[in-house]
């Protein structure tokens, strides 16, 4: 199978060009290919002549795309646009990365989202998302739209320049005591698991909406405490609530996945959030 791979050196790219070793794997990076550019995708498609296209460039600053919402748009949603056209055109099948932003909009909401439920963005980031998601609906008859959330992973966050875990670490290097916002649940993502169920989806074709995330739920809290128990830190994570921490884009107080739709194709196994942290730490060197 031919695979043309967008965002290769990136984060979960780079677990993916492990997962896909064994395919015959086409690995892009911005300079190769510019997704806001339909000729850029064009040329690309037209060169290579793949049978999937996986794409996991994306402009994922949630708090930049407030004030750089022209910037969000192109990317997020034109971008999608772009591989959804080329990947008609030559009838490969697109496999599109989302995220669980294109919730939010449900304040009292206490049940993971499935993929059946209606989306409901609450700031630009969400609303580019799911306006990708809409382009590859209409537009591509071969699609794997993947949502999923707070990735971490042992190469390079291209986007971001770090993880959620590495700034947490960061944190309690330099603190006796870090302050993390516990009124927002959602699930978590490492990117080698991730890699590993999308190389296999890939392989089918069971063509949708996936949700893809390592099962259970936590807060930034919870998440922070359970990093820093695992690293036998002494720092201590003090709770504090989302209005303690003012940012530009509004964030969702709940936004948990479950992953129902590969639940129901009996393809789901992933393991839990925290079995899935322990093994990052300890592929990072960082476990007590």
């Amino acid at each position: 199978m031919r695979i043309i791979l967008i965002g290769a050196d990136g984060q979960l790219g780079t677990d993916l060009c492990k997962s896909l070793k064994h395919t015959d794997l086409i690995p892009l990076i911005q300079k190769d290919i510019e997704i806001s550019d339909i000729d850029s995708v064009l040329a690309s498609c037209r060169k290579h002549k793949p049978e999937v296209i996986i794409n996991t460039a994306s402009y994922i600053r949630v708090d930049d795309c407030e004030a750089s919402a022209d910037l969000a748009y192109r990317i997020n949603a034109l971008g999608a646009r772009n591989l959804a056209v080329a990947a008609s055109e030559c009838g490969a099948a697109l496999c599109h990365l989302s995220t669980d932003y294109v919730f939010g909009a449900d304040e009292k909401r206490e049940s993971a989202y499935t993929e059946f439920d209606v989306p409901a963005p609450v700031n630009v980031y969400g609303i580019s998302k799911l306006t990708g998601e809409r382009f590859i609906e209409h537009l591509c008859s071969k699609y794997f739209i993947i949502r999923t959330s707070v990735l971490y992973g042992v190469a390079q966050c291209i986007g971001k320049g770090t993880n959620f875990v590495e700034i947490v670490e960061n944190l309690a290097g330099k603190n006796t005591e870090i302050r993390m916002v516990s009124d927002q649940v959602f699930s978590t993502s490492y990117t080698k698991d991730l890699a590993a169920k999308i190389a296999e989806l890939v392989n089918t074709r069971y063509y949708g909406i996936f949700h893809i995330t390592n099962s259970g739920q936590c807060s930034w809290y919870g998440f922070a405490d359970e990093i820093l128990r695992l690293m036998g830190s002494n720092c201590t994570v003090v709770p504090i609530s989302a209005s303690e921490h003012a940012t530009p884009a509004r964030r969702p107080a709940y936004s948990a996945m479950a992953n129902y739709h590969l639940q129901l194709l009996g393809m789901d196994g992933m393991r839990s959030w925290q079995e899935a942290l322990k093994d990052y730490l300890r592929e990072k060197d960082l476990l007590a």
